[in-house]
């Protein structure tokens, strides 16, 4: 009977246990989680309770089931980013981030072939239809977490050409720097810095010669230019490493490099500060 009596003691003694862990581990789930802070161009990944809805910029935000939420911040925001949440109980909570400024410097570029810098009205019309198409692939929402997993670097080599800053092409101003250019050689593989889906392969646009973009989920995606070759297609479902294709010149380049850009749907952000998140 002593041992019964125990066993029922022991029985007791872990659900009241259980019973008054219950309600932290409730509460921590209640948790709304976003850095204070970040750089213009980042990637922001923030924390949610399950089933929470969460809205920014006039966007509602896709949720994972674990509750995480991705957002980008452009080049030029300043900040404080208002991420409103709401709880599935009802409840409110709306996270301000604080947009730290960075310095852009100004990146001289001579001997861009001139019909890429000022071109011809038929030119300029294919270049507006090619940049449509590439704008309309990044549109996607789909619920894939690839952009969760670590980044890696798509290719090795000299980083030529950094995120955001200004440009001056052959002496006429043009728009910042959308990502980051890796000088390497012609045929050098390209390999996918995260998993994703292929949504767009086009082997040569006017600017940005063979193109590739590649859906990471929740609306963040990489685009690859001036590739020489391309072994991918559209719907392609690509893992972490798998080529992707080859460096090149194509497009509007001075000599073989990949430009490697990110994007959250339209807002560019900076693929440099996405290697470097804490995982």
């Amino acid at each position: 009977m002593a041992a019964v009596g125990g066993l029922a003691l022991r029985l007791a003694c872990t659900l009241a246990t259980a019973l008054a862990i219950a309600p932290i581990a409730a509460a921590a789930d209640e948790r709304v989680v976003f850095p204070d802070s970040v750089q213009q161009g980042a990637m922001v990944i923030g924390k949610v309770p399950p089933g929470s809805q969460v809205t920014h910029a006039g966007r509602t935000l896709r949720v994972t089931g674990y509750g995480s939420v991705v957002l980008g911040v452009g080049r030029d925001e300043t900040g404080p980013v208002q991420v409103a949440v709401t709880r599935p109980d009802g409840s409110r909570h709306t996270a301000a981030i604080q947009v730290n400024a960075r310095d852009w410097p100004l990146q001289r570029v001579d001997g861009v072939p001139p019909a890429t810098v000022d071109p011809p009205p038929a030119i300029a019309e294919r270049i507006r239809r090619e940049q449509a198409q590439v704008s309309a692939a990044r549109v996607r929402d789909d619920a894939r977490a690839d952009f969760a997993q670590p980044f890696l670097r798509p290719v090795d080599g000299r980083v030529s050409g950094r995120f955001g800053r200004a440009r001056v092409y052959n002496g006429r101003p043009g728009s910042p720097h959308s990502g980051m250019d890796i000088a390497a050689p012609t045929g050098t593989p390209i390999r996918a810095p995260a998993a994703g889906v292929v949504t767009f392969a086009a082997p040569d646009l006017y600017l940005t010669g063979g193109t590739v973009l590649l859906d990471h989920g929740h609306g963040i995606s990489s685009n690859f230019l001036h590739m020489s070759r391309i072994d991918v297609a559209v719907g392609d479902r690509v893992e972490q490493g798998q080529v992707l294709g080859a460096v090149g010149a194509t497009g509007r380049a001075t000599g073989p490099h990949l430009h490697w850009g990110m994007s959250w749907f339209d807002v560019r952000i900076d693929p440099q500060l996405v290697l470097e998140r804490a995982p």
